[in-house]
């Protein structure tokens, strides 16, 4: 006979990447990230109508939302979608995370880095947005304090027993990556060194793959208002009208793997 503590979550059946950004900045983050990724806006929800879905044109099921934040200058985070809200937190609770607010219907939730995310109910999503203009945001990367990276790595393994874990192409990544049909997926970074006194030890930023083509997506970014911030070997660091950063990756956009080679 299986215990509770044999068992797996619930699985997970769709992904949300959050745009976490300052209300105050609010309509300019909405009115970059439509732009970028071909969407309209969802009606407002939220006590302070804090949140939008950015709801994609021919019928496909949003991956993306925006939050407008009080506190500090946001960055992003991950909805997992699950059919058991109150297993899927049990299991959480189980691996070492805690709950930061329980609502009615879903959790807010903290790993055991301090990272936020929350568990949400299914609601029937199915079918994975397009790609847009050559490339697709399909990627929340955790930036982790070396500190916290290896129980980050046993957590998120841990708790998605059916996605792929396993080492990235650089010793400081970790590859976490969804089931097909999933639209989103996660890589954990190990940060070069501990953030000073020891706060934010866990953070976020959004990744779009955009094979071959990044100075293409770049320049069309930058056109809609981004501002380049570092070109890296193979990604390339934004920052968007509302100051988040976000990186564009050479990353294949129909699968999120490495780029493909000319046959």
């Amino acid at each position: 006979m299986s215990t509770r503590a044999d068992r797996p979550a619930p699985a997970v059946r769709w992904t949300y990447a959050f745009v976490d950004r300052p209300a105050h900045l609010f309509g300019r983050t909405c009115a970059f990230w439509t732009a970028v990724t071909d969407t309209g806006l969802s009606a407002p929800r939220g006590d302070q109508g804090e949140f939008v879905t950015l709801v994609p044109r021919g019928g496909a099921d949003a991956c993306v939302k925006v939050q407008g934040v009080t506190d500090g200058d946001g960055g992003a985070h991950l909805d997992l979608v699950v059919e058991d809200v109150p297993g899927f937190v049990a299991e959480v609770s189980r691996l070492g995370a805690t709950t930061a607010a329980a609502h009615e219907g879903w959790s807010v939730l903290r790993s055991p880095g301090g990272l936020s995310f929350c568990a949400v109910p299914w609601q029937g999503e199915s079918r994975r947005p397009p790609v847009v203009e050559g490339s697709r945001l399909d990627q929340v990367c955790l930036d982790l304090a070396p500190s916290v990276f290896d129980a980050e790595v046993a957590f998120w393994s841990g708790l998605l027993p059916d996605w792929s874990s396993r080492p990235g192409s650089r010793s400081e990544f970790h590859v976490v990556e969804q089931p097909a049909g999933l639209p989103i997926r996660i890589l954990l970074q190990r940060l070069a060194e501990e953030r000073p006194g020891g706060a934010d030890r866990a953070c976020a930023h959004l990744d779009l793959a955009c094979g071959p083509d990044v100075d293409a997506v770049r320049a069309r970014h930058e056109r809609l208002g981004a501002l380049l911030v570092a070109r890296e070997p193979h990604w390339t660091v934004m920052r968007d009208p509302a100051g988040g950063l976000y990186c564009l990756t050479g990353r294949d956009p129909e699968t999120g793997g490495p780029p493909r080679t000319a046959s």
